[in-house]
């Protein structure tokens, strides 16, 4: 999946990969799409609900050998 861009993550627990999506996601335009590479397993279920939470489109998971790449497309500013 193309992200416009891509923060790291990898290596970071619960909750640092949300507060780091969530700091991005405010320097973003609505449309753009943003790539989270993490470790942490969580990431699998704590994004769609942040997504859900927040009002972002939670675009999927690819899981390869223990690497999280999570793609989330702003859909609305947050404060």
């Amino acid at each position: 999946m193309k992200a416009d861009l891509k923060i790291d993550c990898f290596g970071l627990l619960c909750p640092m990969p949300i507060i780091k999506t969530s700091q991005k996601i405010k320097e973003m335009q609505i449309g753009q799409v943003l790539e989270v590479v993490a470790s942490d397993e969580g990431i699998k279920s704590d994004m769609p609900a942040w997504c859900k939470t927040t009002g972002q489109e939670f675009l999927g998971v690819e899981e390869k050998e223990g690497e999280y790449r999570v793609y989330v497309k702003k859909m609305k500013g947050l404060t």
